[in-house]
């Protein structure tokens, strides 16, 4: 598709080209049913067998274990900010947190609501450059879960490792699911937003270990308690249809191309490719530490805000679009989720070259 820009949004974000064809085909008219996708009822067989499918090429790609609920809810990924400690905390209950970006910052402000939270590590003066080592920071022993955010959008910072812990151990995963193998039986919970890795705005992934159900408050409200959802597989109120949908769609897409481990080798190779030139400049300035790096989202800097400002203008009209990055640290970030194809990569990192040799300071 000649018309196609390489987008380097942070979400939502670039999708399988194909996943958008046959989207666009199945919203006008789903399997030759003569119903458009997005009108169809969500009790009915035909989309049933989709939330089925989805859910188990989910189960299949992550290696789901048996005693964990999937769950496809709406709210954005935010509203697990509060439904988590609502379910899982409660007065007099403690939680720690790590706090390494705006993410985790927004779910401590939430937990604080319903429980004591320590916040047990904190970059937030290094403004979000690196996450902790294990040696780092000591989980209080009182504590119901230690919570973590695998993958920070804004800063380009990334879990290598993931915390060791014989507490309950919750992560969002929004910007990195099924980017990398991961023992799924490590967690008690994980979330996801879809709009990264997984398909468009609107649902949010719940992958859930069955023992915690049985954990909430008797005063939650009934749809912010998890048990609700996982009793009625995600059908306790009508669900976001059209992104469960393309989430299954999208799931197709990285099956046949492999699967985990294939999507994490193309995945290192890109975000390699990137880094790789950023280290080989001083005009270029990746903020994240070496050691802390993000596959998915790489922020970076060049000398002065004016010619950053420059670099994204120009990189817009030659088809590189999404550059910029966010308000709270400016400069340019470049977004490379699953579906970003590595010949974008290779086109940035050549504007990049370019760029650098017509504007040198």
């Amino acid at each position: 598709m000649v018309d196609r820009v390489y987008n380097f949004s942070p979400g939502p974000a670039t999708l399988p080209v194909e996943v958008l064809v046959q989207a666009a085909k199945d919203v006008v008219n789903f399997k030759e049913t003569g119903i458009g996708l997005i009108e169809m009822s969500h009790r009915s067989k035909e989309f049933m067998a989709v939330t089925d499918n989805t859910e188990s090429l989910l189960r299949e790609l992550m290696d789901i274990p048996d005693n964990y609920k999937v769950l496809f809810l709406q709210g954005g990924a935010s509203s697990q900010f509060y439904m988590i400690p609502m379910n899982l905390l409660g007065d007099g209950k403690k939680a720690t947190y790590l706090n390494t970006g705006t993410w985790s910052k927004k779910a401590i402000k939430e937990a604080k609501l319903f429980g004591t939270v320590d916040v047990a590590y904190s970059s937030e003066e290094q403004t979000f450059n690196r996450v902790p080592g294990q040696s780092e920071y000591t989980v209080a022993p009182d504590s119901e879960y230690l919570y973590f955010v695998s993958n920070n959008t804004i800063y380009g910072t990334q879990f290598p490792d993931f915390p060791e812990t014989e507490k309950v151990l919750i992560s969002d995963m929004s910007s990195d699911i099924l980017s990398r193998k991961i023992d799924v039986s490590r967690f008690g919970l994980i979330f996801a937003g879809a709009q990264k890795n997984m398909g468009p705005a609107g649902v949010t992934v719940v992958i859930i270990r069955e023992d915690l159900l049985d954990r909430t408050p008797e005063n939650t409200p009934t749809m912010l308690t998890y048990k609700t959802h996982a009793d009625k597989g995600s059908m306790f109120n009508t669900p976001p249809c059209f992104a469960i949908y393309v989430v299954g769609e999208v799931l197709k897409w990285l099956k046949k191309l492999g699967g985990v481990e294939a999507i994490e080798a193309i995945n290192r190779e890109k975000a390699g490719i990137l880094y790789d030139y950023i280290d080989s400049t001083e005009y270029y300035r990746g903020h994240a530490e070496k050691e802390s790096r993000s596959m998915m989202n790489i922020s970076f800097n060049l000398p002065t805000p004016e010619l950053e400002a420059q670099f994204i203008a120009e990189a817009t009209e030659i088809g590189l679009n999404g550059l910029k990055g966010h308000r709270s640290i400016g400069g340019c970030r470049a977004s490379i989720y699953n579906a970003f194809p590595r010949d974008g990569v290779v086109k940035l990192v050549a504007f990049m070259k370019e760029f650098e040799g017509r504007n040198k300071v």
